[in-house]
């Protein structure tokens, strides 16, 4: 009787959620990158969580870009030296220069990120300021010009690549800084290779709560979902070169400790 209590409720909030326009929180509804799961709504983020350049991170956080070099990262192909453009305070994609990653590996951590799509903008949907911020290398958090342009809602600004759509658009215009703060907890598995707890993503763009302590179902993917596979503890942070000279700056972690 419990069980079919809760397939009735799990059902009725499914069509709740339909007819409100809000997409189901589970993505295991919905195919990969479907063209038809409602769009989050729009909301303007207002002056909170503006990005102010030469922002002073926190006194026990590392600091990844501070506007100058780019000591702290590592081209993923090869492991030598990120060759992205830095100039301005800010670092920008070099497309075709491939993903870049940090020396340094992390698990449980804050993130904070900046980043601003090209002005004026070129292209639709994801060919339009598309890159990413990937913790562990493989668990993305989208990065896409999202202002007034439609794509499929797992893959707009703010999603979790391929699993959840954002709550809401907090999308600004092309051109104008945005931030990320991300809240990230790293898988766990057993000894023996089983996963003990999935990994779990909670995300502010421009101060606005986009993901609340999502558990991802296995790391990201283009229209896949692969499932978990044992891996270490701590793994760098990853930007992804998408072919868009998407632009970064004012990027620290600070480590967490088991809560």
């Amino acid at each position: 009787m419990n069980n079919w209590w809760a397939r009735r409720s799990l059902a009725l909030a499914a069509v709740l959620c339909a007819t409100r326009g809000v997409a189901s929180e589970d993505p295991g509804d919905w195919a990969i990158h479907d063209e038809k799961r409602p769009q989050p709504r729009v909301v303007d983020p207002g002056s909170a969580g503006t990005a102010q350049s030469g922002g002073r991170a926190p006194a026990d956080a590392i600091v990844l870009f501070d506007g100058t070099d780019l000591s702290q990262w590592r081209t993923q192909k090869d492991g030598g030296a990120a060759r992205w453009r830095v100039e301005g305070g800010y670092m920008e994609v070099a497309p075709g220069s491939g993903d870049i990653q940090t020396a340094a590996s992390f698990g449980d951590c804050q993130l904070h990120i900046e980043w601003a799509a090209p002005s004026p903008p070129i292209g639709a949907g994801q060919d339009r300021g598309n890159s990413g911020v990937f913790l562990m290398r493989q668990y993305e958090v989208q990065v896409l010009d999202s202002y007034q342009s439609a794509t499929y809602p797992d893959g707009q600004a703010g999603a979790l690549y391929g699993q959840y759509p954002p709550l809401v658009n907090a999308s600004r215009p092309p051109g104008e800084w945005q931030s990320y703060d991300i809240v990230f907890r790293a898988p766990r598995f057993a000894p023996d290779g089983r996963l003990q707890r999935p990994a779990r993503l909670t995300v502010l763009h421009n101060g606005v709560l986009v993901q609340d302590a999502r558990e991802l179902l296995g790391p990201t993917a283009h229209k896949a979902r692969p499932a978990y596979t044992p891996h270490a503890a701590k793994l760098p942070l990853g930007l992804q070169d998408h072919d868009h000279p998407v632009r970064f700056r004012n990027i620290w972690v600070r480590e967490l400790d088991e809560p």
